[in-house]
């Protein structure tokens, strides 16, 4: 028989990855993975290539956990290109129709802006990864097909305006999962009468984890770090992995109900939340995973380490 492939570092973490641009996001997952020579690894929500900022890698144990982040908000920094629009709606599309924005004022910009805060449907971009049939929008777009989609309701929570520079404007957008920018971007010109679209963008929140409070790591310090220190100088970037769940109510458990709850069973915790996801730990302060508080008061395990 052969030798065994290695499977990789028994690595555990979250890094908190600052994507460059021109790189798909499974691309820099791919070379993180190689630098942390990790056994397992993914990331948390896809960034367009154009794209920088924030993209949470979970190593190990941590990717069990990867989809709370994939269900967080997310913030972003967007730079808008009034008065062109491009078949992607970002500056890697073609430019499909041009318009006037010497009317358009701040206060008229701010009043758009304001109409898109709370909830609102979105309609996926065909340039997307949603399926359709089976097969990803985008692929259909590169054919030159467009097929009907179905608007999805998400969350506006912030939209603020952060710089009025004509023909260009920067927006800080606080938002749901799901939501894609470049079509906020697109709503946002086709309702100023003038067209747009992304000309940068930038993701610099995700959940708990946020610019400026959190450090995010550049690839390029990544491989200069697995070039001249090693292992022991990666893994010193890794976040806990309960840090990602850092907003939840924590819950200790005594040792009793450790054990129960390991074996699936739901567990009476004096003075716990009384609704909502929490998080849980045994009595030596030792992560255990996720619960949910039931409606007789019991925490029943959802996600265990």
């Amino acid at each position: 028989m052969g030798r065994r492939r290695n499977a990789g570092r028994n690595v555990t973490g979250i890094l908190l990855l600052d994507k460059p641009p021109g790189l798909t996001s499974n691309a820099a997952l791919q070379r993180v993975k190689h630098l942390y020579r990790a056994a397992k690894a993914g990331h948390t929500g896809s960034l367009d290539p154009l794209a920088t900022g924030l993209l949470p890698v979970c190593l190990g144990a941590s990717t069990k956990f990867s989809s709370f982040l994939l269900d967080a908000d997310k913030r972003y920094r967007v730079r808008v290109r009034l008065g062109v629009s491009t078949t992607t709606a970002d500056a890697e599309g073609e430019i499909v129709a041009t318009a006037p924005v010497e009317g358009i004022d701040q206060a008229r910009v701010i009043g758009v802006l304001e109409s898109y805060v709370g909830t609102i449907e979105q309609l996926p971009p065909m340039y997307s990864a949603v399926k359709h049939a089976g097969e990803r929008l985008y692929k259909l777009a590169r054919k030159g097909i467009e097929v009907e989609r179905t608007p999805r309701q998400i969350q506006i929570f912030e939209l603020r305006l952060l710089a009025f520079e004509p023909p260009e404007i920067e927006l800080d957008v606080h938002c749901s999962k799901g939501t894609y920018v470049r079509t906020l971007a697109e709503d946002i010109g086709r309702d100023l009468g003038c067209g747009g679209h992304v000309s940068q963008l930038r993701r610099t929140g995700v959940g708990p984890f946020a610019e400026p409070d959190a450090a995010f790591v550049t690839l390029d310090r990544l491989e200069a770090l697995a070039a001249d220190d090693g292992p022991e100088a990666l893994d010193a970037l890794l976040l806990p992995l309960d840090s990602a769940l850092g907003h939840w109510p924590r819950v200790r458990l005594s040792a009793d109900a450790a054990f129960y709850l390991r074996q699936g069973q739901a567990v009476l915790v004096p003075q716990a939340p009384t609704e909502g996801l929490v998080r849980l730990y045994d009595p030596s302060e030792h992560f255990l995973g996720v619960g949910s508080i039931l409606d007789d008061g019991k925490v029943q395990p959802r996600r265990l380490i």
